[in-house]
């Protein structure tokens, strides 16, 4: 060029000018370097073609110097914004890329199976999407660590002793980045992750995972629940169909008995075993109404025959049936308010008091009282059936309103069933009242029912 412009005579400053397009080219394409090069060449050209004498190379004008000078801090400036702007456009590409991979993970995720364990499956999605050499997945919920890809003896455990370190870290020596799997302020595991990724993205890539294995657990969670309520719904329809199977026989037997006394002429102990029967029967017979009103109640299929009741005279008639079958246990009855009313089922009322002074009898010391108590609570009336026996432990005083649920230290004590007060609690909550018991070795037992009173919720 400078020897083109020589031959046709240009003067020094547009040919200087083309050069200077030339170094910032230069300094644009291919780096600071290279278009230091190129400024001394073209300084060394505008020198030799010119600057006097000509055609001599003698760079001691200051001409030279400030061509040169010029040249170099284009050179410096322009190769500065250029490397800028490629790290830029460089740091976009890998966030876009990263971007999609996320997007591509969160996908993906959404499609695993639920029904097999994460663990496997998330670390083979991480591995596949982002093209890293190793990850290991420590599930909490499942106590496993399951791995993928490269690692070294011992480094498949490090994503456990991140999770009961809880502490998040990168080890640029070993290319190794660990981070505890949160959702909200729980852990749910943790991570190990081999391989060149930017922090931001692996924090955002645990994130994904903590989210995978939570929804696990609540889908596991879903399913027990499901299986429980399954095989609960089943067993209520056993009970239901072998409370109404018995009640024929039952029937015949109760029938049988009334006409051995009628027939008469029957000694002693004739008389006292056909007593033995009819009151065998009896007790079959309550256990069954039992059964099937507990099945009504679960399938929520029972009616409420709602009358407004005088909470004295159910708790007498109640205490009037019972007597006979305390087995010698007193029942005292004490009401500091005679006036108290509730609105409710008299059939399923009953069978809840029925219940408890059924218990109170079969777990209370000998010769003790059974005390009955009703108050007013508020907007509630709340009766207590209350006895002396051996103290319910805490832990199982939730436990015993469960159906079929008996405790260890009472199975060698009485005979039962476990059906009784899961049959009170759900009368109860059918009322929209609850029932609970305190226990204590040295003040006894008390089972409470409260409901609400005339005029309350239950109208």
């Amino acid at each position: 060029m400078c020897f083109s412009g020589y031959i046709l005579h240009f003067n020094s400053a547009p040919v200087g000018f083309l050069c200077l397009l030339i170094v910032v080219a230069e300094a644009i394409l291919f780096g600071f370097w290279q278009a230091t090069v190129v400024s001394f060449v073209a300084a060394a050209c505008l020198d030799f073609f010119y600057y006097p004498p000509y055609l001599t190379l003698n760079i001691t004008d200051p001409q030279d110097w400030v061509a040169l000078g010029a040249f170099e801090i284009s050179a410096l400036v322009v190769s500065r914004v250029s490397s800028r702007e490629q790290r830029s456009s460089q740091e976009a590409s890998l966030q876009r890329v990263a971007m999609e991979q996320l997007y591509e993970l969160s996908r993906s995720t959404l499609l695993i199976n639920l029904h097999q364990a994460p663990g496997p499956q998330l670390s083979q999605l991480i591995r596949t999407i982002f093209s890293i050499d190793g990850v290991a997945i420590f599930d909490a919920n499942a106590g496993k660590c399951d791995t993928v890809g490269v690692f070294r003896e011992g480094e498949e455990y490090l994503a456990k002793e991140c999770y009961f370190i809880q502490e998040d870290k990168d080890d640029p020596l070993t290319g190794i980045s660990v981070r505890v799997l949160r959702i909200r302020n729980a852990s749910v595991g943790a991570i190990a992750i081999r391989g060149a990724l930017n922090p931001l993205v692996t924090d955002a890539l645990a994130s994904l995972a903590a989210i995978t294995l939570d929804r696990c657990v609540s889908f596991e969670k879903e399913i027990q629940i499901e299986r429980a309520h399954q095989s609960e719904r089943l067993r209520a329809a056993v009970l239901d169909s072998l409370a109404h199977a018995v009640k024929t026989p039952l029937t015949a037997i109760q029938t049988a008995a009334s006409g051995l006394r009628e027939v008469g002429a029957l000694n002693t102990s004739q008389t006292q075993l056909v007593s033995l029967v009819e009151d065998e029967c009896s007790q079959l017979s309550q256990l069954c109404n039992r059964l099937l009103q507990t099945a009504k109640l679960d399938a929520e299929e029972v009616t409420l025959h709602k009358a407004e009741i005088a909470v004295s005279d159910l708790v007498g008639r109640v205490v009037r049936e019972q007597s006979p079958r305390m087995a010698g246990h007193a029942i005292e009855v004490a009401f500091p308010e005679s006036s108290l009313r509730v609105r409710g089922d008299p059939e399923l009322l009953s069978m809840a008091l029925v219940q408890f002074l059924d218990n109170a009898a079969k777990y209370s010391f000998a010769g003790q009282r059974v005390k009955v108590c009703a108050w007013e609570s508020h907007s509630e009336v709340t009766i207590s059936v209350h006895n002396f026996g051996p103290a319910i432990p805490i832990s199982e005083r939730e436990s015993i309103f469960q159906r079929f649920y008996r405790s260890e230290g009472s199975k060698a004590t009485a005979e039962g069933t476990g059906v009784g007060l899961s049959t009170v609690k759900m009368a109860a909550e059918a009322h929209r009242g609850h029932t609970w018991v305190i226990s204590d070795e040295r003040e006894g037992t008390t089972f409470f029912l409260s409901l609400p009173q005339v005029g309350r919720r239950s109208d």
